[in-house]
């Protein structure tokens, strides 16, 4: 268990939150979500006690094991892979590492003996016979090769596998408190499922700040939310806090309506009648009410909403885009190997799978960044497309323009200054921000900037290549609900999986195998994997 009692904490003269008080208790999943700065990772790090705090305690079980997600992917480069798993039970490693020094000893004393003695019975204890198979299995359960991976320097393992790997990291060894900063980052669809499963069967602690809505839903019990410099628990997922808080609010304003009328009707009595003898009574009644009454105020939250909105300047015909057999080798390596698909006008496609260099290249390759080596495709000419890049590096790189500056440059037509803080004020730019250089800008800024570049081209197709890499919650929930609503040909990649389900109508995905494409939802799609994953499982089952 972790007790937090009073803790404040003040990070350059700015209060983050005061006066917090929860309990964390076993066999719950407890879901971080705040705005952008609002100081869910600082808040994590106090929990781990990585940072200190201006007020207060945070207690935690005697005896009790914490495990955490590192961030650091090059921190063990000098280590085998087994051994940075291992890491996850420091005691446990450190006893490997002494009894390794015991026996390599070429005297071995009786005091060694001892020693030796004491050190097997607490490696037995820790379940240090089983650690390699442990580690084994966490790293299967990722989607990895373990008999490749186990006992290779961590230094030529690739960076989305260094990720998988520091993950395994923290779940090793049953610890008592598990605390993960964004875990579902760079991973595929496969090793999110299985990290869900993993976290609703454990029985410890388990603290966690993600941006992925289903995430939170599937594995969260309570809701912590940092907003109003308070940080507040609530019982249920995200969804049930979501509803929950808007319904709050929307009572706070209906009450706050009813006063406000109250009010003035009240003031309007007194200017009445005041002067009426045969009213002030009345009148003096009315005015100790009046001062009775007071509309309470909305707390100012942290979070701001962003508004996403695609509209065509044409509809789209009935020729939209015709694939035909591209093909592409990057790097030795080929990404795209005949591929063959036609888009229809209704189409929102969803392009799915840890191939993801395949599909970014697919969409470079449309928009004409890149030439295939084999193959052709072909756009109808009543289409016109917007391109939101997975890098927008060459957007900003270098450039001295500020927001206005910029955005004016891809503008069709109007620059005035008013048209061009339209769309920037629709994704929170506002007053003198808009003077801000763009090389300053956060990785969420930049995001933003280039979405109010697509909702100023009138496009009737958008390309989008994670879209919602950077954001938060609010603002993913602001492009989910524009691409909802927009009318157009949608084609994009993401590993979120609500916004994939609540967009999507069409999924394809890249395989070793080929290119996999169906007209179903999202979760049709893995229902279909699913049970195909299932019937080969018994095929293969019954030929041995």
């Amino acid at each position: 268990m972790i007790t937090v009692t009073d803790v404040s904490l003040n990070f350059n003269g700015q209060k983050l939150f005061s006066d917090v008080n929860l309990k964390f208790t076993n066999g719950n999943c407890y879901g971080i979500i705040g705005a952008n700065g609002a100081g869910k990772s600082t808040f994590l790090k106090i929990l781990s006690g990585e940072i200190d705090f201006s007020t207060g305690e945070v207690s935690i079980t005697p005896g009790t094991r914490m495990s955490i997600l590192k961030q650091d992917h090059y921190a063990y480069d000098a280590f085998t892979v087994l051994d940075t798993i291992i890491m996850g039970n420091a005691r446990l490693y450190e006893i490997m590492k002494q009894k390794d020094a015991l026996y390599a000893k070429e005297e071995f004393t009786e005091e060694d003996g001892i020693l030796a003695s004491e050190l097997e019975a607490e490696f037995a204890e820790l379940n240090g016979w089983d650690a390699e198979l442990e580690a084994s299995k966490l790293l299967q359960g990722l989607g990895m090769n373990a008999d490749e991976l186990l006992y290779s320097p961590m230094s030529s393992v690739a960076e989305k596998q260094k990720v998988k790997i520091l993950l395994a990291q923290a779940l090793f060894g049953n610890p008592d408190i598990i605390l993960l900063d964004e875990p579902t980052n760079s991973l595929d669809i496969d090793s999110v499922s299985w990290l869900e499963d993993f976290l609703m069967e454990y029985p410890g602690t388990v603290i966690v700040v993600s941006h992925d809505r289903y995430f939170l839903n599937t594995v969260c019990t309570h809701i912590v939310d940092i907003d109003y410099n308070k940080v507040k628990m609530y019982t249920g997922n995200y969804d049930f806090w979501y509803e929950s808080s808007q319904l709050i609010q929307r009572m706070i304003r209906d009450q706050n309506k009813k006063n406000e009328d109250k009010i003035r009707e009240l003031q309007a009595f007194i200017q009445r009648f005041s002067a009426n003898k045969s009213k002030s009574r009345q009148a003096t009644s009315r005015r100790k009410l009046l001062d009775k009454l007071t509309v309470e105020e909305m707390p100012a939250s942290s979070r701001r909403y962003p508004f996403v909105g695609f509209t065509m300047d044409r509809e789209v015909g009935r020729e939209v885009l015709t694939v035909d057999n591209l093909t592409k080798t990057i790097d030795g390596v080929r990404v795209l190997d005949h591929v063959s698909f036609r888009v229809n006008r209704e189409d929102k496609i969803a392009f799915v799978g840890d191939q993801e260099i395949a599909v970014t290249t697919l969409f470079q390759i449309l928009m004409g960044e890149l030439e295939p080596d084999e193959g052709s495709f072909k756009w109808g000419v009543s289409t016109s497309q917007a391109y939101f890049p997975k890098d927008n590096t060459q957007f900003f790189q270098g450039s001295e323009l500020n927001l206005l500056e910029w955005l004016g440059q891809y503008s069709r037509t109007d620059l005035t200054e008013t048209y061009l803080r339209g769309f920037l004020g629709k994704m929170l730019f506002s007053g003198d921000e808009v003077f801000k250089p763009v090389k300053v800008l956060s990785g969420g800024e930049k995001v933003r900037c280039m979405l109010s570049r697509m909702m100023m081209s009138g496009a009737n197709v958008l390309l989008l290549d994670q879209p919602t890499n950077h954001l938060d919650l609010e603002s993913i929930t602001a492009v989910n609900n524009g691409l909802i609503d927009f009318k157009g040909v949608v084609l994009f990649a993401s590993h979120d999986h609500q916004f994939i389900d609540t967009i999507a109508n069409r999924i394809m995905e890249f395989t070793p195998d080929g290119l996999i494409d169906r007209s179903v939802t999202y979760e049709e799609y893995l229902a279909m994997k699913s049970s195909q994953n299932a019937n080969s499982n018994r095929t293969s089952g019954s030929l041995e």
